[in-house]
């Protein structure tokens, strides 16, 4: 019997986003070493934002976007904001809920860049490849001219 074609919008999930993601997924280490990294650096981040005024984009969370667009070859932070906005695995690497915005484009480059000018990224990948190295996870190709 053919099922109906019925197209519904639901109010409520009763799953989060992690429910959906597959428990073997690549994604799932690499979040695990950013989470780790990015802890790390939570001191770093303090002192580089004020404790008063407008709240900016969480550090954290703008490095695990970066980080996506790295690895899914993303080519502009217009298209990285696109998918945010609707790929239920970036919405979870990230850390954004199906009820949070999505930051504009602009604002995400102007945050970007201030992670970039104070060195947090470079600390960051650092942190990632110490990680890596420890696990047992780079390749012999890797040489330690190619600055990572």
């Amino acid at each position: 019997m053919r099922g109906a074609n019925q197209e519904q919008d639901y109010i409520f999930s009763y799953h989060s986003p992690a429910d959906r993601v597959p428990s073997d997924h690549p994604l799932r280490m690499v979040k695990e070493m950013a989470n780790r990294a990015l802890k790390e650096l939570s001191a770093d981040f303090s002192n580089m934002y004020a404790a008063t005024g407008r709240p900016s984009i969480p550090p954290e969370k703008l490095i695990r976007a970066l980080l996506l667009q790295v690895l899914y070859s993303i080519r502009s932070e217009r298209l990285l904001m696109e998918e945010l906005n609707y790929n239920l695995l970036f919405r979870w690497f990230v850390g954004l809920s199906m009820e949070d915005e999505v930051w504009d484009h602009s604002t995400f480059s102007k945050n970007r860049d201030r992670l970039l000018n104070a060195d947090i990224v470079a600390k960051f990948f650092v942190q990632i490849r110490e990680q890596a190295r420890v696990q047992g996870l780079l390749s012999d190709d890797i040489s330690p001219s190619m600055g990572l």
